[in-house]
């Protein structure tokens, strides 16, 4: 059944979202733009609480989720740091934290540093688990975040040429964002990242049985000319146990105001944040840096998927048939 159709619905897996389901939850975020306080769509959450499970550090997941509950009506249950401050700490399973909470709250926001650890709590839930990062696995909250800027920053998502760059091997933004613009025809990818850090091969697989073509480059001033979208992440130190092979990738692909000058004038620069140095800060002031816009729609995104998670069940279906 589709994610939007389905009565218990997860944010677990980029792959649980067909073109319809985004479609829905698109609609809907086009909304939550215009939500201001006091206006009755600044109550459909309200009696509703939500559980942030946070293991792992984030401000803007965490931040945009907690602000995307209390805009809608809604209260935050938050716990910070919870490997270190839960229960979790005594030697408590994920399972059991999950079997726990959803007896105070009506949905649980969890990010977790193991891959998988979104779907173990979903497996035992009785109410929507969303899934905001579980180690170098999944990010679907992100990745929906990020179609709807790209849509909102090009004006489409179809026949778009789109370069990822940095630590392809670990971020978890990426992989879900490709997975994600499997379903539209006529993209292009480009892996633009260090050796040690590499797209890995099951999402290469995943794009080539779907027909999206791809390809691995090294130069990223070669790609920067031909994309629509620049989407560069940092590379990620908190993943690597070898600091030489982290040190190797550090620093080989930066985005700065020479780079800029490549770029086509309607493309835009995408990350995930935050950022270290890969990209400079004078590009920020470039009308083609898209980071903080993109930032700020995930607020809009969220608020859109807790409404449809939890609200009236009739929500999604009204909005297809409009």
């Amino acid at each position: 059944m589709d994610w939007h159709l389905q009565k218990l619905k997860h944010v677990v897996d980029s792959g649980d979202f067909n073109r319809a389901a985004v479609d829905v939850v698109f609609k809907e975020a086009l909304k939550m733009e215009k939500v201001r306080p006091g206006s009755p769509e600044s109550r459909v959450l309200d009696g509703y609480i939500m559980s942030t499970l946070f293991y792992e550090p984030s401000t803007r997941t965490r931040l945009s989720f907690e602000s995307a509950m209390s805009r809608l009506g809604g209260t935050v249950l938050s716990t910070e740091s919870a490997g270190e401050y839960s229960s979790a700490a005594k030697g408590e399973t994920l399972e059991d934290t999950v079997r726990t909470v959803e007896g105070y709250a009506d949905c649980i926001v969890i990010r977790h540093n193991q891959e998988g650890s979104a779907k173990r709590a979903a497996a035992v839930a009785s109410v929507p688990i969303l899934n905001a990062g579980d180690g170098p696995g999944q990010h679907p909250t992100q990745a929906l975040l990020d179609l709807y800027t790209i849509q909102r920053e090009i004006g489409r998502l179809e026949n778009i040429k789109v370069g990822m760059v940095g630590d392809l091997a670990n971020g978890r933004t990426v992989r879900s964002l490709c997975m994600c613009l499997s379903m539209y025809p006529g993209v292009e990818i480009f892996f633009v990242a260090p050796e040690v850090v590499r797209m890995r091969d099951d999402v290469k697989e995943y794009l080539t049985k779907r027909g999206v073509k791809w390809t691995e480059v090294s130069d990223l001033r070669e790609v920067a000319g031909h994309v629509d979208v620049l989407y560069q992440t940092r590379i990620q130190r908190e993943r690597f146990t070898d600091m030489d092979s982290y040190n190797a990738a550090r620093g080989k692909y930066i985005i700065d105001k020479e780079l800029m000058q490549i770029l086509q004038p309607h493309a835009v620069v995408m990350h995930p944040l935050p950022r270290v140095d890969e990209i400079t800060t004078d590009v920020d002031s470039d009308p083609r840096a898209a980071y903080f816009r993109q930032a700020r729609n995930g607020l809009y995104v969220r608020m859109a998927l807790l409404k449809l998670c939890l609200a009236d069940k009739k929500i999604a279906d009204d909005l297809l048939q409009q």
